[in-house]
């Protein structure tokens, strides 16, 4: 039985969640290690930002 491997590449998924990191990292003014923490907790601080 021959087995068919078949690898599906969705970068454009990966490509928004940077666009989005970076504009969250410029739009805010985060420092470099609230830059780092904003990797995992972008949509946090565009919330607190929008809320106050």
């Amino acid at each position: 039985m021959e087995r068919r491997i078949n690898v599906v590449q969705h970068s454009s998924l990966g490509v928004l969640w940077f666009i989005g990191w970076l504009f969250t990292i410029g739009y805010l003014g985060l420092g470099f290690w609230t830059g780092v923490l904003a990797l995992v907790v972008w949509p946090y601080f565009l919330g607190v930002h929008m809320a106050g």
